[in-house]
């Protein structure tokens, strides 16, 4: 607790947890209202997951570019940009849907909206990293818990708003939180007080290629390979077993398991280098998901989840710190919004692959070995022997890549 209480009594803590978790909730909430929005308007399954994946797409892939302006001059600017755009398009996008529009102008519409989704994920783990490395594993494991909570409280809202109002009012809700933690971030102190670093011509997959980042970048998009596996599977073993209101609790209970875990972990002070903490929490995290498959009570399934999820969190906590040290100083932003872009469109490519297994013969036991072997072969990459790069802490101690 002492830890987290230090991170709290940062002047700029208050601002990035409460205006980072504000500012990320519309990247959760977004893609469910817009699918449900328009399956009500046209009746069509498939025109309203065209849009929520052409926005996903439109959001990872602009989210670097924009990290890279912004760690050229500053999120400042972006942000604040972004705090205007982002409503605007959304209520576009919104106009659109209800008026009927053409699917191609829906589709476009959710794309320009999808690539104006504010830069908050990367500009606070950006300003975590500048923190103190006394505190900056707590505040690491603060953000990672934060974003697990977003994944939980931001579907909710938005069906208890499709429910009570409209999935219009869900966007409406969206745009306002996105306004709010973009303006509270881009004011903020730390912000004000962001100096670029001294930046040198480099090529635009530079970030990706520096000591280090490609080995984090493909071990998370495999386990969050794996992660969208899951999480088209459990709802689907739920149906199976004859409970499918279970599969809200059993991805809650998911969610509950990794929260508790990042909290614990982050109080923790650890002498093992990040590498091999990784390495381990990975380890860790396969064998959690191993007993999935071979489970068919629903109530046994949510034990397992709650306990294999106490390591999601923790793992969540030293990627970030990894990225943070290995990142270029002048690259910090743009380091962060590509592990976000790498992460999501795995964890799209999971959903889609596990989909396809249990509508196939592997059924729901074949998503659930994906989810393993995901985790696996993000343990498997670790393992791969590299270049060793410098930490750039109070220690300057040499971190194998």
């Amino acid at each position: 607790m002492h830890a987290y209480l230090s991170v709290w009594r940062l002047p700029s803590a208050p601002t990035l947890l409460i205006g980072g978790f504000a500012g990320r909730l519309p990247s959760a909430m977004v893609p469910l209202a817009l699918l449900l929005m328009v399956q009500q308007q046209t009746g069509s399954f498939a025109v309203a997951g065209l849009a929520a994946a052409t926005l996903g797409i439109a959001m990872a892939a602009m989210a670097p570019v924009l990290g890279r302006v912004a760690d050229r001059r500053s999120p400042r600017p972006v942000l604040l940009a972004q705090a205007v755009a982002y409503p605007l398009l959304l209520g576009v996008l919104v106009a659109a849907v209800l008026a009927g529009a053409p699917t191609p102008v829906v589709v476009a519409a959710s794309a320009a909206a999808g690539a104006a989704t504010p830069l908050v994920s990367g500009t606070v783990r950006a300003l975590w990293s500048r923190t103190g490395p006394r505190v900056r594993p707590a505040a690491f494991a603060l953000d990672a818990t934060s974003t697990e909570l977003v994944f939980v409280v931001g579907p909710a809202v938005v069906a208890a708003l499709a429910v009570l109002a409209a999935p219009a009012v869900a966007m409406a809700t969206a745009g306002v939180l996105a306004v709010a933690g973009a303006v509270g971030i881009g004011l903020s102190r730390p912000m004000r007080d962001w100096v670029p670093a001294a930046h040198a011509q480099s090529g635009v997959f530079s970030t990706v290629r520096a000591p280090g980042m490609p080995r984090v970048l493909i071990s998370g998009a495999a386990l969050m390979t794996g992660f969208g596996a899951l999480e088209v599977a459990v709802p689907a073993f739920a149906d199976a077993a004859g409970t499918p209101g279970m599969s809200g609790v059993l991805l809650a209970v998911w969610s509950l398991g990794s929260v508790i875990g990042g909290l614990w972990f982050g109080a923790r002070v650890l002498s093992a280098s990040l590498p091999r903490q990784y390495r381990w929490l990975l380890l860790g995290t396969t064998i959690g998901l191993a007993p999935l498959a071979a489970v068919s009570s629903p109530w046994v399934l949510g034990v397992l989840l709650f306990l294999g999820g106490s390591v999601i969190a923790p793992t969540l906590t030293v990627q970030n710190s990894l990225v943070g040290a290995i990142a270029p100083a002048q690259a910090t932003t743009e380091a962060f919004t590509w592990l976000s872009t790498v992460t999501v469109g795995a964890s799209a490519v999971g959903a889609a692959l596990g989909g396809a297994l249990i509508e196939g013969s592997a059924g729901v036991p074949g998503a659930l070995l994906l989810a393993v072997g995901g985790a696996a072969v993000a343990v498997a990459v670790t393992l791969l022997p590299g270049r060793r790069i410098v930490v750039p802490s109070a220690s300057r101690r040499p971190v194998a890549a």
